[in-house]
């Protein structure tokens, strides 16, 4: 018997959002970048959507403020520029569907992020 395993549909990470789609953007993905439903997104220096780093400077702080989170997934490359929505305020989301950032051997990429997003007013619930 074959098993099928089913990927998270696109939203499945949103508990609640504003009213119509004000808690929602749309936005380019940054070229060489492929992006996941659910992963935290940061900007890359030109308004397009990359992966968040979770970099943290000498003093512990996020160097790159989160944006949003990815609803649908996509991908661009030196020939394709695709646009994705992402939900870049006013929304609670379930933590444990999201994809953050690589803790390191320093720590707190996770505790930051969430910090950085609910200054966007996303709010993460695990």
């Amino acid at each position: 018997m074959t098993t099928l395993t089913e990927a998270y549909p696109a939203a499945n990470f949103i508990l609640s959002e504003a009213a119509g789609t004000r808690s929602r953007e749309s936005a380019a993905i940054a070229v060489g970048q492929t992006l996941v439903v659910g992963e935290i997104v940061q900007d890359d220096g030109s308004g397009g959507l990359t992966t968040m780093t979770g970099t943290l400077d000498s003093a512990g702080d996020l160097v790159a403020q989160a944006k949003g989170i990815m609803v649908y997934p996509g991908a661009s490359d030196s020939t394709e520029t695709q646009t994705r929505t992402y939900i870049a305020r006013d929304a609670e989301v379930n933590g444990n569907l999201l994809t953050f950032p690589t803790e390191t051997s320093t720590g707190n990429e996770r505790v930051l992020t969430i910090a950085s997003l609910a200054l966007l007013g996303i709010i993460v619930r695990d």
